[in-house]
Order: C-alpha cells, then structure tokens, then sequence
C-alpha cells in the first residue's frame, strides 16, 4: 500500500463550526459513523462503523505507518477524528509520538485547490472543474439527520439522536454519500495532476501549519469567563438606558433605533462604526448618548472571547486557529474561530492594571475607573492568550515588511537606503514628497502623518479613494489636499510606478501571447488555461481562466476566475497595481514562513502576516530571536529586512 484516499462522517454534540474539530472530537460522544476508502485507487469501499463493521487491521497500520500518504479533503478534519479513534481504541496512537497522528505522511487535496487559486470547499471545487465525480446533493440534509442531535419529540419518541435504524433508506443513502466523496476527491486529484503541488509547499504545510495548530494557543479561562461576563452585565445596563431614552421596544433593532433618529432630525443609512462617528459631530447631546450607547452595546468583539471558551479544548489550549494558504490571492494564512488576524488592538496604557480587574471579575472597580467597559474588553481580547506557568511569550515581527520588499523590487533605492540606515520610512517618505527635512517629533513633524497615510493607501496604484479608505479624512486632511498628495507620492517614488506598468505589461502579453514574460525574478507563464506567476522562492501564484476583458472603466483589463469579496466564483479584474500587491504580500508570506523555519526549534503557537508569537523559556533572549527572524532568504538576496521584538506575560501590541 502506498496511498490511502479517505473520508469519514462523524457524529458529536458539539457544534464543528462554533468549536473547531479538535474541540469536536473531545466530546465523549464523538464517534466515526462511516469510513470510507480507497487503496491505491481502487474501488472505494465504506466501512459503516455505526453498524458494529470494524476498520481493516491493514488500513489501521497504514494509518500510523509514516510510508503511507494518507489523502483527504480538509485532512485535518480525518488526521484529528482519526486521532482521537486510536486513542480510544488502543489507550494511545500506536507507533506514533505526539497527540495527533503525524501530519508528516498526510496530503490534502484542499491545499491542493488552494495552491492553484480553486475554491476550498470540495462542493464548489467539484462544480468549478466539473467533474464527473461530484458530491451529491442530499450531503447537508444527511449530516444534520445523522451527524448531529435532533430535538426531541413524540414522534421520534422524545430520542436526541438519529442511528441508522430510524432510516434505512437514509442511512443507505449516506453511505452512497460518503462513498461519493472519496471518489470526487480522487477525480479532484486526477484533475489536478498535471498541476502539482511543490514538495516545500507540503513541507510547510506538514512541518510547520498542521505542528502549530496542533499546538495551540494557551487560554487564560479567568479572564475568557469572566469578560463575558461583564460583558452581559454591561449589556443589560447600556439596553435598559437606551430603552429609558429612546421608549424603543429593542434598540438592539437598526431599524428602530433609524427611525428613532429619523423622528430626532437625523436620516442615515447605516450606524456603524464609521457613520456614528460621522453623525456624533453635529448631534444633540441626547441623540449622541443614545448613538454611543448603541455603539457600545453592538460591539461585536465580544464574540472573540466566546469563540475562544468554545474552542477550548481539555489542555486548556485553542487549537485549529489558522487555514493554511487560505487567502486565495495570495497563499497567505487565513484565521478561522478566534480570527488572530484580525483582534483589536491595544492602546490602553494600564492594560494590565484592566487586565487583572476583569481576570479576578471586579465588576464594581471595572465600572468606577471606565466609562467604556465595552472597549476596555475589546482591548483585552488579546491578553486572554497566554504562555504557560514559568515561560513568556516572545512576539516578534518584521518591520514594514511590503514597504521593503516593494521598494526592493522596484528598485526604488532611496527607500531601501531608509530601510539600511534603520530611518523611518513616514518621515522620509514626505520628506521626499514636500522637500523639506520630516523629523519623527522635530523639524515638520505634522508632515510625517502624511506621509504615513501616503504609504498606507498608495504603494499599489490607490487613489483619492484609497486614501479616504484608509481615514484620511478622519486624521485631518481636507479633500482638496488629497489628489496632490497622490502626484507627490507618485512623484517620489517614480521607479514603483513604473513597475506597476511593467508588470501590467508582462501579465497582458503573457496571457495575450501565451508565452513566457518577466520582469526582474518574477516570471509570468501561461499553461493550459492558467496564469502562473512565479515568485523567488519557487512557489507559483495562480489565476484561473485568464482572458482580456473590459474593466468598469472601459479599458482593457486581464480578466479570471477566482472568489469574489462575496466568496462566490466569479470573473475578477486585475491590472499591474493590483497584482504588484498580490506578488509583494505573497513574497512577503514567503519571508514569513521561511523566518518560521528558521525558528522551526522554538514553540511558536500564532502567526499573524508579518508577526511570529512563540512560547519561550524565561531566559530566551528576544534579541537572537529576532536576529534568526531578519535573516534575508537565500532566495530573495540583497533584500535588506529587520525584525523587532518583545517579551510578554500575555499576548499584546507592544
């Protein structure tokens, strides 16, 4: 036996999407109702383990046997219910280490898809390629009759969970469904075949992901509990005052609380963030404390710390937090469950001072020190992840990695001298747009945040709409100052821009001429029906379909296929700006997982774009940290990159 295709449907009490499968498999009654598989590419056989049939003895060694290349759609779905089945059943994983199976020997044909630019779910993957092997269509409806509990009633005979009994017919019929998914995963693969994923690629994916999921981050439970906690008892004040100030039945409604503001002199679409802000400049103090309330009450950060109780396994760990190559564009990490990427902030200067008042639940202090107890949580969110007892965190992270990388394959030298001489790169840049000396807290100072902005909103071909996107408006600007501020960004960085063109240039020939182009160490190759572009590192970003259309503006634009904002599969514009972004945020996803390599003997538990967090004993020295992080990949030479760090008790923004 050389390969196994797998998949299997479950049962467990616990919601997968709210706790993550690691968490889901822990239930004591989670259970492997089907096991379906294929040896070699044989005939797919089911094992239905729901009615009494066991495992093969042979398909159990190859299980554990590291020679065997174990293939599924989301394998750490199968590698963890696996996992969790052997220890069941022998009291341990039998020959094998960790706490999981060894993602060593594992594929995924999910990766696979990702790396090719495809949709993730086998359903939509199946459909886009249309293959002659497609999931069938009752799978949902299935799961929920079979895999997860059903509500009591006097018809079922007050039973909270359906078995194989109570519907033949059905349970027949997911047989055929779980045998159906073993088949489109290998058509999946058959397709692919000529595509095939590079060997680091899996590599990363086996060494370094499927290790720090596994892994997991350490939960302070304390602080977890009891922000949700306050959180409710702040809720029901801030609703019971709105309530007494509007009369509104539920001022939780957008509705109601837009009509309460329309009969207030006040008209608004929407009363998010931004246009509370917008409103709060000319509101009355009443329609402003009723706006804030309802700013407080919605803040919907909160679900953070109840995604992490959900996700928390026995070890007091969150693991599963992190989908390799889930950014499609890119290749870079996406966050699943708490969402890493994307946490508030911190920007209190007695964080731990707060810290300590809501890990102990003092209530009374918490609402005599802050006016906003909503935001002092949001801030909080990410103290709840902690090193264990006698170690620290070290959170390490590159500086202005894509400012670096772009100014390096621009060639735009004066930035990469800033990056050398360790200057800042706000300050040189409006000093470069203004022509006068920009000095952090001395000579123009005011320049510097424009120049910030500049930076933020304008290295990928954006615009005044890039910069009003970015808040300019918000820090200050007047709208008149916005289009100068694009021609002098422009202006001083003349070698970017033209790099934006060069590689609009090189995309359009290569897809119109379907030949080979470059520029620099980007390479732009056209094969049966997709755009490769490949990076310095060896890995290729992917388009699929690529074709000459015409943009919304009415100019020729390279056209493919790919998942919209929607997270539907749809035809998708580009041009030079935008796929510069794509090729720089990938090189810089690159550098990322290189630095994890390096760093592969630490115990890192987070990742978040261009920031490492790791578990560390105390006298770990942060500064050898980041010197192994700043080393330049052999890859990309003569890139100048610096990385900074700290050390904390909890995980914070320094």
């Amino acid at each position: 036996m050389k390969e196994l295709d797998i998949d299997i449907e479950t049962y467990s009490s616990r919601v997968l999407k709210e706790c993550g499968v690691y968490n889901y498999a822990e239930s004591p009654d989670f259970e492997i109702l089907l096991f379906g598989f294929s040896v070699d590419g044989s005939p797919v056989q089911v094992i239905d383990l729901a009615s009494g049939e066991d495992i093969p003895e042979e398909v159990i060694k190859a299980l554990t046997d590291n020679d065997v290349i174990k293939w599924a759609h989301n394998a750490q779905f199968e590698r963890i219910c696996l996992s969790v089945y052997l220890k069941r059943r022998y009291g341990t994983i039998p020959d094998q280490d960790g706490s999981y199976l060894n993602p060593d020997s594992w594929r995924c044909s999910m990766v696979w898809a990702a790396y090719l630019g495809l949709p993730l779910s086998l359903e939509q993957v199946g459909s886009v390629l249309k293959l002659s092997e497609q999931k069938l269509d009752e799978g949902k409806a299935l799961i929920k009759y079979f895999s997860t509990p059903c509500t009591p009633t006097k018809t079922n005979g007050g039973r909270t969970r359906n078995l194989p009994e109570h519907a033949p017919d059905k349970w027949t019929t997911y047989i055929a469904y779980n045998k159906r998914d073993v088949e489109t995963e290998i058509a999946l693969r058959d397709r692919l075949k000529n595509y095939p994923v590079p060997q680091f690629i899996w590599d990363e994916w086996t060494k370094i992901d499927q290790p720090i999921n596994d892994r997991g981050v350490l939960l302070d439970m304390d602080v977890v509990n009891n922000a949700i906690e306050i959180n409710e008892k702040v809720s029901e004040m801030l609703l019971s005052r709105l309530k007494a100030l509007t009369g509104l039945d539920n001022p939780n409604s957008p509705l109601q609380i837009r009509s309460w503001l329309k009969e207030h002199g006040i008209e608004t679409d929407s009363i998010d963030k931004k246009a509370v802000a917008a409103l709060l400049k000319d509101a009355t103090p009443e329609v402003a404390e009723v706006l804030i309330l309802r700013q407080q009450i919605s803040k919907s950060s909160i679900k953070k710390y109840v995604a992490m109780k959900n996700l928390r396994c026995t070890d007091g760990r969150a693991h599963g937090c992190f989908q390799f190559m889930g950014a499609s564009r890119t290749g870079r990490w996406s966050g699943r469950h708490i969402q890493y990427q994307n946490l508030p902030q911190n920007h209190m200067p007695d964080l731990s001072e707060a810290r300590e008042l809501v890990k102990t639940g003092n209530f009374e202090a918490l609402s005599l020190l802050y006016d906003n107890i909503p935001n002092v949580l949001s801030e909080l969110i990410r103290t709840a992840s902690v090193p264990p007892e006698g170690m620290k965190f070290i959170v390490a992270d590159f500086s202005a990695i894509e400012a670096r990388v772009l100014s390096f394959l621009a060639h735009e030298d004066w930035r990469t001298e800033v990056f050398i001489n360790n200057g800042d790169i706000y300050c040189a840049s409006a000093s470069a747009m203004f022509g006068v000396p920009v000095e952090k807290h001395g000579r123009n100072a005011e320049l510097r945040q424009k120049g910030k902005i500049a930076e933020l909103a304008l290295g990928y071909g954006g615009s005044v709409g890039a910069l009003t996107a970015m808040g300019a408006l918000d820090m200050g600007l007047k709208e008149e100052e916005l289009d100068p501020l694009v021609r002098m960004w422009r202006s001083s960085n003349p070698n970017i821009v033209e790099y934006w063109w060069e590689i609009d240039r090189a995309v359009k020939k290569c897809v119109m001429e379907r030949i080979e182009t470059r520029v620099g160490d980007i390479v732009f190759s056209y094969k049966s029906g997709m755009l490769f572009i490949r990076l310095p590192s060896g890995r290729k970003l992917s388009y699929v379909k690529p074709h000459m259309g015409i943009n919304r503006y009415g100019s020729d634009s390279v056209m493919y296929y790919g998942l919209d904002s929607n997270k539907h599969w749809s035809e998708v514009e580009s041009y030079g700006p935008k796929f510069v972004e794509n090729i720089v945020q990938a090189i810089s996803r690159d550098i990322l997982c290189n630095a994890m390599k390096t760093l592969s003997d630490c115990r890192i538990v987070a990742h978040v774009h261009d920031e490492i967090i790791m578990e560390a004993d105390m006298d770990t020295s942060v500064d050898e940290i980041c010197e192994k992080m700043g080393r330049t990949p052999p890859w990309i030479k003569g890139l100048h990159l610096r990385a900074d760090g700290y050390e904390c008790a909890f995980y914070k923004k320094d």
